[in-house]
């Protein structure tokens, strides 16, 4: 009988000693939490540069202006023009003097689109060969210059497409426009003209269906016709 006693007890000890353990605060920071803390990249004001990305209030930006100030009285300052990556807006904020910032951890690719269905555009990277599919209204303008083919330049912040970009100047076909008349010269006149991407520019008076021209998409207008060999 006392052989069995000594038995269960020495069975149930490890369950009540666990039983009366504290319990681990639930909030207690682990090596995970650090780890996950460790990712961000942290620089100061002496690192700024035109072109830097951050993170301010938690959206991407970008510095497109910056001057550092030292008054004679007071602390040293940094005033800075920061371009939301998001919303494009652009928004005045002033920093301590080698102030702390985070690093954006923004990713640029370059993408090919492929088709578009349903108010969707598909661009596949050129790098890893994965689809993204992204929403007419987040495009804007940009769909105006896109057809099958097309390379473009995706920025992706915390794996999120934040903007696509075409190249400045692009080679396209004429396909909808008055016909040339014999004489006109490049001063002779302009008039509107359908590009085979569906954008509409105004060319001059010579330019006739199935040329090919170089245009400027950011002012959205005819810089020539194309070159031989494009």
């Amino acid at each position: 009988m006392k052989i069995t006693i000594v038995s269960i007890i020495f069975f149930i000890t490890p369950f009540v000693s666990s039983f009366l353990e504290p319990a681990r605060p639930y909030f207690q920071r682990t090596p995970q939490t650090s780890r996950c803390r460790s990712k961000f990249s942290m620089l100061d004001t002496s690192s700024f540069k035109n072109g830097l990305t951050l993170e301010i209030d938690g959206a991407p930006v970008k510095i497109v202006e910056f001057l550092h100030v030292k008054p004679g009285k007071g602390a040293a300052f940094v005033r800075s023009k920061l371009k939301n990556l998001i919303t494009g807006n652009t928004v005045e904020k002033t920093f301590r003097a080698g102030e702390s910032v985070i690093a954006a951890q923004i990713e640029k690719s370059e993408g090919q689109f492929t088709y578009s269905a349903d108010d969707s555009y598909f661009f596949m990277d050129m790098a890893t060969f994965e689809e993204d599919c992204i929403p007419a209204d987040f495009l804007g303008n940009t769909v105006q210059w896109l057809q099958a083919g097309s390379e473009v330049g995706i920025l992706k912040w915390n794996g999120k497409v934040i903007d696509v970009s075409v190249p400045k100047t692009l080679i396209l076909e004429v396909v909808e426009t008055d016909p040339g008349v014999k004489g006109n010269t490049v001063q002779g006149g302009n008039k509107p003209a359908k590009l085979s991407t569906g954008a509409v520019i105004n060319v001059p008076l010579f330019i006739e269906v199935g040329e090919k021209i170089k245009v400027d998409t950011e002012e959205k207008k005819y810089l020539s016709r194309a070159e031989s060999g494009w």
